[in-house]
């Protein structure tokens, strides 16, 4: 019987994680500096075969690339400066900070704590100056590492049973999370995390293929064991998390040119010792799928979310027009993209709010977001200062493009608190939480629903990071005390959860 339509499972690890007041301060753990993982997968017996080092200027606008996507059907395939291209700009290393003990090294998205355990692998057929293979992406050389030779491209297709844009995909990257690079500090909550920072991710890469004119599709639905076996990892330490199709290409692949035999390749340990937290395996394992039938059914057909019509007071989004609308290139925004560390309280204005709103959440290109343009988030607003907006509490009505008024007043402290009693959340023009109602997600999609929401959410607070950084403004990804957050939005948000938080507004580095 599979574990993924019992859905005691999300809902234990959902509760079990949660924060609150109480669970931080009782919480006895702390980073153990001498046994930090080490940020990268390392394979000492392959060579890394370097990469393009120019990055390509496309000079499509940040603020298109994040609310366009390329049609489906758009024939189109990757080059290896393409593939270069889509990898520094998602994952790659975009600068390094020094310090007492060794070196930070940035990657192009954020992510909880910079602690990167997301890894990339690319699934190809034979392209332009890559051959066919399955490949390891390695940041700190900025090359591939061949891990199989020949076109594995039918073991995903299968994987995904059946999935089209899979089918006809000449690259594949495969998206895996490594639980105890993020657990050394996070512990169980790590499992969120994967949907965040995976996320984050993805929504760079997404931008970066509409820039480049690739289509491109994010597959949540697949046979875990079947991928994971294709990159040879081990399902204990490191898990596949989601895929993305990338390019369409008329030709099926071609039968698989050899069985996944296991590979026993050697990697470094990422610390000397590594501390388990069982509750994170559960979930995966409660949200595994185990075949192609499985796949199908699980795919598509997403609940729909919408709430009732506006009970109080509105205000009309009014995003920039053409004309004022920062024309920053994605490949510049991605490589300027921080996160803010201290807000100044200058106000932002509604143009400006208005415009990554709406630019952050024309849909996502995903299997579990059926029809386009569906969304399992809704996003609930702390409004500090914006000219033309009252301070208060709102929630976004994406349909009808207007914010409600949930309630009016000066939330700072409130907002402070809710972000884990931190001064950034208090600092921000604006608080932007996702929450979701689970009830329908879970019902619809089972346990990997739970995958697919905090997916999703981590893609759109990606999407917001390149919108506030394409404006010249800053943000900031938050945690925050679960419950606190749906008493705040409540009764609105009655029976919801709370999957994100971003802040955002002006950098006191660079007041405006």
């Amino acid at each position: 019987m599979p574990d993924n339509p019992n859905l005691a499972a999300a809902w234990t690890y959902h509760n079990a994680t949660k924060h609150s007041y109480t669970s931080i301060r009782t919480n006895p753990h702390f980073m153990d500096w001498s046994n930090q993982p080490l940020p990268f997968k390392i394979y000492p017996t392959l060579e890394p075969m370097r990469l393009p080092g120019e990055v390509r200027q496309t000079g499509v606008a940040a603020l298109s690339g994040i609310a366009e996507s390329v049609p489906a059907h758009t024939n189109a395939s990757a080059d290896l400066e393409a593939v270069a291209q889509l990898l520094y700009l998602s994952a790659g290393i975009t600068r390094k900070r020094s310090y007492s003990g060794g070196e930070i090294y940035f990657r192009a998205a954020a992510c909880t704590g910079a602690l990167y355990e997301v890894e990339l692998y690319l699934v190809c057929g034979g392209l332009t100056n890559l051959d066919a293979g399955v490949y390891h992406f390695a940041p700190a050389e900025f090359g591939l590492r061949r891990l199989r030779t020949g076109d594995y491209r039918r073991v995903l297709l299968e994987a995904t049973g059946g999935e089209p844009a899979i089918a006809h995909a000449p690259l594949s990257i495969v998206c895996t999370c490594t639980y105890w690079r993020n657990a050394w500090k996070y512990q169980a909550r790590t499992y969120r995390h994967f949907g965040w920072d995976n996320g984050t991710l993805l929504a760079n890469l997404l931008a970066v293929a509409s820039a480049l004119g690739l289509p491109a599709r994010v597959v949540c639905g697949f046979v875990d064991a079947s991928v994971n076996r294709l990159l040879d990892v081990d399902p204990h330490r490191e898990v596949a998390f989601s895929l993305v199709a990338l390019g369409h290409v008329a030709a099926l692949p071609p039968p698989s040119s050899a069985e996944t035999s296991p590979l026993r390749l050697e990697t470094v340990p990422l610390s000397q010792r590594e501390v388990d937290y069982p509750l994170m395996r559960e979930i995966h394992a409660a949200s595994s799928l185990h075949s192609p039938e499985e796949v199908q059914a699980w795919r598509g057909q997403s609940p729909v979310t919408d709430f009732p019509p506006p009970a109080g007071a509105t205000v009309q989004l009014q995003p920039l027009s053409d004309a004022e609308m920062p024309r920053d290139p994605i490949e510049q925004v991605i490589q300027r993209r921080g996160s803010t560390r201290k807000f100044a309280r200058p106000p932002i204005t509604l143009p400006q709010l208005s415009t990554l709103l709406d630019r952050s959440t024309r849909g996502v290109p995903a299997d579990f977001l059926d029809p386009p343009g569906t969304q399992l988030n809704d996003l609930y607003l702390i409004v500090h200062a914006v000219e033309g907006l009252s301070p208060g509490a709102y929630v976004f009505h994406r349909s009808r493009g207007v914010l409600e008024c949930l309630k009016q007043g000066n939330f700072r402290a409130d907002a402070g608190y809710l972000g884990l009693e931190q001064e950034l959340p208090a600092d921000a023009a604006v608080d932007i939480f996702f929450l979701a109602d689970l009830r329908p997600i879970f019902q619809r999609f089972g346990n990997r629903g739970y995958r697919a929401v905090q997916l999703e959410a981590g893609i759109l607070g990606g999407k917001l990071y390149l919108a506030v950084y394409a404006q010249s403004l800053g943000a900031s990804g938050l945690t925050f005390f679960d419950d606190d957050v749906t008493r705040f939005f409540s009764p609105h948000a009655e029976g919801k959860s709370a999957m994100f938080l971003i802040a955002l507004g002006h950098s006191a580095k660079h007041k405006p």
